[in-house]
């Protein structure tokens, strides 16, 4: 790997996805604090998915003016500055629910840049054959700090206060933003002079046999895994396995687990996935299917358990293959355009899958839930199957 840019990159990523979880775990025991309401606590996470839906559509305008890098570290460079007038708020003045909710909105707008740019800017500072290798280090480092974050911002919360903990996040802004201004693109950072029309990474998704059957793929399962959401999981435990509050907290940390040890494998043993990665997909989102269903009907803790770790790995590793195929089959100087599309297509899907599960299972029941989601799951491995034949690099 160029390792100095593919390390500037990956740190500077760090820094600012540790910063995410923190600040928006600073702003639940906030708005907790001063608001006592689970309505406000659900707004925030549906304004910042909608954020990042606008943030995905709008995306290929910015790229007609900057370069990948110069999108990373000028929409780094503006989180930090409107987290700074957020966190000056609560220090000078106990801010109204619009104004935190409208700069929530802005950091996460600025934040649906980054990973489309993000996995784009990997194939030019990475080699082809290291790719592979560099996409499940990334997905470690990602699920390590989702899975760390959360517990570590809890506890800093509880020891200081939320307004601490958002001068904090400020803080590893400015180290992210400064890490990622070092980055050297090995196409020499090219200046996206070309206009890009609105609609342009639809476009190629659509006309590209691979991105069209990947993006439905990815359709399906962003509905489908709204049922590994902490609530589902969290009423599961209650209903299902009728287990204390404990054991929610066993099954996200199994999941997590697991998506960190897919991570592991894939990184160990790159050849072997890169030889196989076709079977690997279709085989994975069968077993993901599977598993899913089988989840979702069983009333015993500790398999309970087991099932998610598996479903945890074996998600992982699908995640990496699809990444990958995207990176090597799509024209380099249409990567950004069809993340962004990507990272439209997942928020918007999934914020809906979220209303649309948690009806389902209001009206109906969580073992329908996951066995609407498992059923989904295997629409998406046969759509795959039947066109298995475009996945050819």
């Amino acid at each position: 790997m160029r390792l100095r840019s593919f390390r500037f990159l990956w740190i500077g990523q760090a820094c600012a996805n540790t910063g995410d979880v923190l600040y928006i775990v600073a702003l639940i025991a906030i708005l907790y604090q001063s608001t006592e309401s689970a309505l406000y606590l659900s707004l925030l996470p549906f304004t910042i998915t909608l954020a990042r839906f606008i943030s995905g559509m709008g995306a290929p305008l910015m790229l007609s003016h900057f370069a990948l890098k110069g999108m990373l570290v000028w929409s780094q460079g503006l989180k930090t500055i409107v987290l700074g007038i957020l966190g000056a708020s609560f220090l000078l003045y106990v801010p109204e629910l619009e104004v935190v909710f409208m700069l929530a909105f802005i950091i996460a707008f600025l934040d649906g840049w980054a990973a489309p740019a993000r996995n784009a800017m990997l194939p030019m500072i990475v080699k082809e054959s290291e790719l592979t290798q560099a996409n499940s280090f990334v997905a470690v480092v990602d699920q390590s700090i989702q899975f760390g974050g959360w517990a570590v911002g809890g506890i800093i919360v509880a020891f200081t206060s939320g307004s601490f903990v958002i001068w904090l996040t400020f803080g590893l802004y400015c180290i992210s933003t400064f890490i990622m201004a070092m980055i050297e693109n090995a196409i020499k950072d090219q200046k996206r002079k070309r206009k890009i029309p609105l609609l342009s990474g639809w476009q190629t998704i659509w006309k590209h046999p691979i991105l069209r059957t990947v993006h439905i793929m990815i359709f399906l399962e962003s509905i489908a895994n709204v049922v590994w959401i902490a609530a589902i999981l969290y009423i599961f435990v209650s209903d299902v396995l009728q287990k204390s509050e404990a054991w929610w907290g066993y099954l996200n940390a199994s999941f997590f687990f697991g998506l960190i040890a897919g991570g592991l494998i894939v990184s160990k043993y790159t050849r072997l996935f890169e030889k196989h990665m076709k079977l690997i997909l279709l085989t994975t989102s069968f077993v993901v299917s599977g598993v899913t269903m089988l989840f979702g009907s069983i009333q015993i803790a500790l398999l309970a358990l087991a099932l998610t770790l598996v479903s945890g790995i074996v998600e992982q590793v699908k995640s990496i293959a699809i990444v990958t195929f995207i990176q090597k089959s799509c024209p380099k100087d249409a990567l950004p355009e069809v993340f962004s599309a990507q990272s439209a297509l997942i928020s918007i899907t999934f914020g809906c899958g979220t209303l649309l599960v948690g009806f389902l299972a209001e009206v109906v029941s969580i073992p329908f839930v996951f066995a609407f989601s498992g059923i989904l799951l295997l629409s998406s491995a046969l759509y795959m199957w039947k066109y298995h034949r475009h996945f050819q690099l």
